[in-house]
């Protein structure tokens, strides 16, 4: 604290961390959603080709037009992040421009023109095109949100395990494409990212649905949404925890000093114990008050009890900030653990007992922007957990750093947090409106065709007579 009240160099190194870590954790939001919903858009489109029941048309509609807001502020948020490379890092892209450079470019050039080529028609060519073409540009918009999501992703990857390079005068030159995209961690990230975007895109679906449902919507969509929902958290979940899994493993091997960090493990030491909560102190480098289970957390990194896991202090000056990732990465398994909880046992339900529980419809309401608090912990963890190093081994974030005035950052860093927090706010106000006109309004007269198709799921009696406000 005293050197960046002292430094103006230090509060603008602060500052310029802050305002990147606000840009990218608001813009993570809306693509986690939207890349698996575009895909269960597809599915509810091929579902109605195939039936021809206008229930599926119906969910399509009403997901695809929060799918447009999503994308919209996506995209918005994500243009303002890259300026950031240049006001902010022109460091970084000075030295590893020539990697950077070209992914982004492959990203625009592929995924975004694909997205932005076929999205009109996805949205308002429902009545101009033929189902066939619709359902080819819904297609089309699913397959252009996972391209920018691994392009994205690989760069992301490189910059944890960068390979495929050779340094010249202090510069990054390609010596392999294959190897900068294909790096160590890359395989691991771009599964792990996809999947978390299928577990939030489903909880953020669940919740909303099973909001219309607690609020006494007896529409057929509204139901098999939840369902579908739920069914697909409780495919993701346990492959998440798989995949998780041999991250972590991964981790252990590329970037043991971020293991060490969320393992808040100091010494190095064979049989290390699994922390289940601790209070980690960087200035005596030791844990107060640790709940632990003996060797768990060696068993699990190398699948050996008595595995050998180095400690933090084999990384002096080299390690990340311990106490956030430590944090970030028990919230991370927490939310997953709670939304393992609540998939199955909405699954279980829907299978074995043929109804909804009033107390399991607001557990999964609460539950809406779960995905949103596990995805953000666990980008916490892998970016602070970079650090001190912007490209792990090859460039410090300190050395990347604007010399711009404090001032000037702080008036940017000001004007962002006004901008996301009015995003952030008319977004989950627009939700709502959006949720309560398909409650009261849209399709008011096919909602009593839905509901003869009642028996798909039993609204629990307190809520059967409860209306929207």
């Amino acid at each position: 604290m005293l050197d960046i009240a002292t430094d103006p160099n230090e509060l603008s190194f602060m500052l310029s961390r802050i305002q990147f870590a606000l840009n990218i954790s608001f813009h993570i939001l809306f693509p986690t959603i939207n890349i698996a919903l575009s895909w269960m858009l597809l599915f509810f489109k091929i579902r109605y080709s195939q039936t021809q029941d206008e229930t599926w048309m119906r969910i399509y509609r009403f997901w695809v037009r929060i799918f447009a807001l999503s994308f919209a502020i996506g995209v918005v948020t994500g243009i303002t992040m890259s300026f950031q490379f240049g006001t902010n890092w022109p460091g970084y892209m000075e030295t590893v421009g020539n990697v950077a450079g070209p992914l982004l470019g492959y990203e625009v050039l592929t995924a975004f023109f694909l997205e932005a080529s076929f999205l009109s028609i996805m949205l308002f060519g429902g009545e101009r095109v033929s189902q066939r073409v619709h359902t080819a540009a819904t297609l089309f918009v699913a397959i252009g949100t996972s391209m920018s999501a691994f392009w994205i992703i690989a760069l992301n990857s490189w910059m944890h395990t960068p390979q495929g390079y050779e340094m010249i005068d202090g510069v990054a030159y390609v010596t392999s494409w294959i190897e900068v995209i294909f790096n160590p961690s890359m395989p691991y990230r771009v599964i792990h990212m996809l999947l978390a975007s299928a577990l939030t895109a489903a909880f953020f679906v669940a919740g909303i649905s099973a909001y219309r449902v607690y609020k006494g919507d007896s529409k057929s969509s509204a139901k098999i949404a939840l369902k579908f929902a739920l069914v697909v958290a409780a495919i993701a979940m346990p492959l998440q925890l798989f995949i998780g899994d041999l991250h972590g493993l991964n981790t252990f091997k590329y970037q043991p000093a971020k293991v060490a960090a969320m393992e808040g493990a100091w010494q190095t030491e064979k049989g290390l114990p699994l922390l289940i909560f601790a209070i980690p102190d960087e200035e005596t480098r030791k844990n107060n008050f640790e709940i632990a289970i003996p060797k768990l957390a060696s068993l699990i990194l190398t699948h050996d009890k008595n595995g050998e896991v180095k400690g933090l202090n084999e990384f002096k000056g080299e390690h990340p900030p311990v106490a956030p990732v430590f944090y970030s990465f028990r919230i991370m398994i927490g939310v997953g653990l709670l939304m393992l909880t609540c998939a199955w046992l909405g699954c279980y339900f829907f299978v074995y007992k043929k109804q909804f529980p009033s107390w399991l419809l607001k557990s999964t309401i609460l539950m809406t922007f779960s995905g949103w608090v596990a995805t953000l912990a666990g980008w916490y963890v892998t970016e602070i957990g970079r650090q001190p190093y912007l490209v792990t081994g090859l460039l410090r974030t300190r050395d990347a750093v604007t010399n711009t005035p404090s001032e000037h950052i702080a008036i940017s860093l000001t004007i962002y947090i006004a901008v996301y927090t009015f995003l952030l706010f008319a977004y989950i106000s627009t939700l709502f409106v959006m949720t309560h006109r398909a409650i009261n309004l849209e399709q008011k007269d096919l909602a009593r065709s839905d509901m003869k198709d009642d028996q798909l799921l039993e609204i629990p009696n307190n809520t059967q007579t409860r209306s929207a406000p």
